[in-house]
């Protein structure tokens, strides 16, 4: 059995420019976040381009190949808008989409939005951000723990709207889909208020996907206190035994 819960705040922003979805078909599911970058150049617009893309695609035409071709195509209709008004010239976006069907987990990404993997209360995986920070941690001068706070935080290497050198967004490997496994896709603003040891914390104590979601969401508005926060967005994904 799956279960999930799907939160999205607009923190102390004027627009919440981060967007969330999910489509359940028969089974099959479709999970989709992003994270809308541009300010006035509407970045809200191209995240629920991106989300609306994933989840339709998913419902009219799923296939082994579906993340590869969805992120094509969304890069390619939030292009299309670019050229097609001005207004969203600059628009740009992340995302992050999980897919679940009868027999493998999958996943992909662009930017810094992230998608974390827990097996037996241990964070297996999570996503690499397609940032400065990051970049500088794959070349070993800063610990993963300096992307958070990083003065370059914000500068994204790989997004949705920006012209790409091959494929700049990254798929996994399908992974069987077995129970007692959890996901947890959330944007910037939700990762950089929560430390991992605290999702990890807090999925040993919660009983349901609900309570996790809860206990996750007290501790970001908690450290958020005080500061200018950012739109903050996460889905929760329990495969329950």
């Amino acid at each position: 059995m799956i279960t999930y819960k799907i939160y999205t705040d607009i923190g102390n922003r004027e627009v919440n420019e981060d967007s969330v979805g999910e489509i359940d078909m028969n089974g099959r599911y479709c999970f989709a976040l992003a994270d809308g970058l541009g300010g006035h150049g509407r970045g809200e617009c191209a995240s629920a381009m991106a989300v609306e893309t994933a989840l339709s695609m998913f419902a009219e035409h799923y296939s082994d190949d579906f993340l590869n071709q969805c992120f094509q195509e969304t890069q390619q209709n939030v292009l299309n808008a670019q050229t097609s008004n001005t207004e969203l010239a600059d628009m740009k976006t992340t995302m992050v989409l999980l897919t679940i069907d009868e027999e493998f987990i999958k996943w992909g990404h662009i930017g810094d939005s992230r998608l974390y993997h827990f097996n037996k209360f241990k964070i297996v995986e999570r996503t690499l951000d397609h940032s400065v920070p990051q970049m500088l941690v794959n070349l070993g001068e800063i610990k993963e723990k300096d992307i958070r706070g990083h003065e370059d935080r914000n500068r994204l290497l790989r997004v949705i709207g920006s012209p790409w050198n091959g494929h700049s967004y990254e798929l996994s490997e399908p992974l069987p889909n077995k129970k007692k496994q959890a996901f947890l896709l959330c944007t910037d603003g939700f990762w950089e208020l929560i430390e991992e040891k605290k999702m990890v914390q807090f999925l040993k104590k919660a009983e349901t996907v609900d309570a996790w979601m809860d206990m996750m969401v007290a501790e970001v508005k908690t450290k958020g206190t005080g500061i200018n926060m950012d739109n903050n967005s996460a889905i929760a994904v329990w495969l329950e035994g």
